[in-house]
């Protein structure tokens, strides 16, 4: 399945499917929390918070597709991402895009 930042891809037509999006809420355990926070008297990257967010990306990305191949889709175009932290050590991320079937 493609999946594209772009509104509409070079060459093909399309037939618009639908909305489709991903969410996930995540946090991390408590020992690594506080091994954070000894991180940032140090300084440096926290990469338990990097693999949070980056794990958290990918399920919402791989709901996002779910959502789209159960439309029938052949692509999702115009993906965008939002990601907040909700409080601390729990972040927020939603995937949608607009899901699409290629046509000739």
């Amino acid at each position: 399945m493609l999946i594209a930042t772009i509104d509409n891809v070079p060459g093909k037509n399309v037939e618009i499917v639908g909305l489709v999006r991903g969410v996930i809420v995540s946090s991390k355990h408590i020992g690594k929390d506080i091994m954070a926070s000894l991180k940032e008297i140090k300084g440096g990257e926290i990469r338990s918070y990097t693999d949070m967010k980056d794990a958290a990306f990918d399920a919402a990305t791989e709901r996002m597709v779910k959502e789209a191949q159960e439309l029938g889709a052949d692509g999702i175009i115009g993906v965008r991402y939002t990601a907040e932290f909700v409080k601390d050590a729990t972040v927020s991320i939603c995937s949608y895009g607009t899901a699409v079937k290629f046509v000739k």
